[in-house]
């Protein structure tokens, strides 16, 4: 068996978590130690993160078709229940969006909403 020298793969890891450690501050891009450390709890965060970011979206149209509701004087659980009655299927985002771009438009499914309920 020919002897294996082990330097090209071990300097492609190194590399790898040093390139992804690009931009850290001090020794967190430069050494191996830290920035791996680093790197692990970045990639920690940003998968953890994926999923809290539609959490914060839906709770951000939430809060959008409410107030847009309100005003029409219908509060947001009796607006989703007299939609659901009147069979419309618009998910939160393209109510949110009807709210805050076409506030006609929004006004119009209130009223069907409140037909229905």
């Amino acid at each position: 068996m020919p002897r294996v020298k082990k330097a090209v793969k071990s300097r492609e890891r190194r590399k790898k978590i040093l390139s992804q450690a690009k931009g850290f501050r001090g020794g967190r891009s430069r050494l191996l130690r830290s920035a791996s450390e680093t790197v692990d709890r970045a990639l920690k965060f940003a998968y953890r993160d994926r999923k809290v970011r539609k959490r914060d979206f839906r709770s951000l149209w939430i809060m959008r078709i409410n107030a847009a509701a309100r005003e029409h004087g219908l509060s947001y659980s009796r607006f989703i229940s007299g939609l659901k009655a009147a069979r419309v299927d618009l998910d939160r985002k393209a109510l949110a969006n009807l709210a805050m771009t076409d506030p006609s438009a929004f006004a119009k499914l209130v009223e069907v909403a409140r037909q229905a309920a």
